[in-house]
C-alpha cells in the first residue's frame, strides 16, 4: 500500500488523519453556522441571536468553501462517500458498517479511506 501512496510526502499518517478529522468536524459545525446566518439574513435579522465572542465570519466562510471544493473536486465518488459517512454524517459510523454498506472489502476500503484523507490534506494545504 505504501507504494500506491508514494506520491504523498513522508509525513506522520496519524497526525494527518487527526488533523483532517478535526477539520471535517469543524466543517460540519461551520456549515450549520453559515446556514443559520443565511436564515437570519433572509428574515431581515442583522444582529446575532446568540452571544458572539469572535468576529471572524469571513475566515469561517472561506473554510467552508475550501472544504466543499476539496470534497467535490479532489475525491472520487467512493472516496467522497467514505468521508461523508465516516466524518460528516449526523451519527457516528464505524468502518465495518461503512465498507459493508458500500460493498467494499476491508483492504480496498482502508486504502480508499487513506487516499481520501491524504487527498483532502493535500487539497487543503495541510500537507
Amino acid at each position: 500500500m505504501s507504494n500506491q501512496l508514494s506520491f504523498f510526502p513522508d509525513v506522520d499518517e496519524k497526525q494527518v488523519r487527526s488533523l483532517v478529522a478535526k477539520e471535517l468536524k469543524l466543517y460540519k459545525a461551520l456549515k450549520i453556522r453559515l446556514q443559520n446566518k443565511k436564515e437570519l439574513d433572509e428574515n431581515g435579522i442583522s444582529s446575532h441571536i446568540f452571544p458572539k465572542l469572535l468576529e471572524n465570519d469571513a475566515e469561517k466562510e472561506f473554510k467552508v468553501s475550501h472544504m466543499e471544493r476539496a470534497l467535490k473536486k479532489s475525491l472520487d465518488s467512493i472516496e467522497r462517500q467514505i468521508i461523508e459517512m465516516k466524518y460528516l454524517s449526523s451519527e457516528r459510523q464505524n468502518d465495518i458498517n461503512i465498507y459493508m454498506e458500500l460493498g467494499l472489502q476491508k483492504t480496498p476500503y482502508y486504502e480508499k479511506k487513506k487516499v481520501a484523507i491524504f487527498q483532502l490534506a493535500s487539497a487543503l494545504g495541510i500537507i
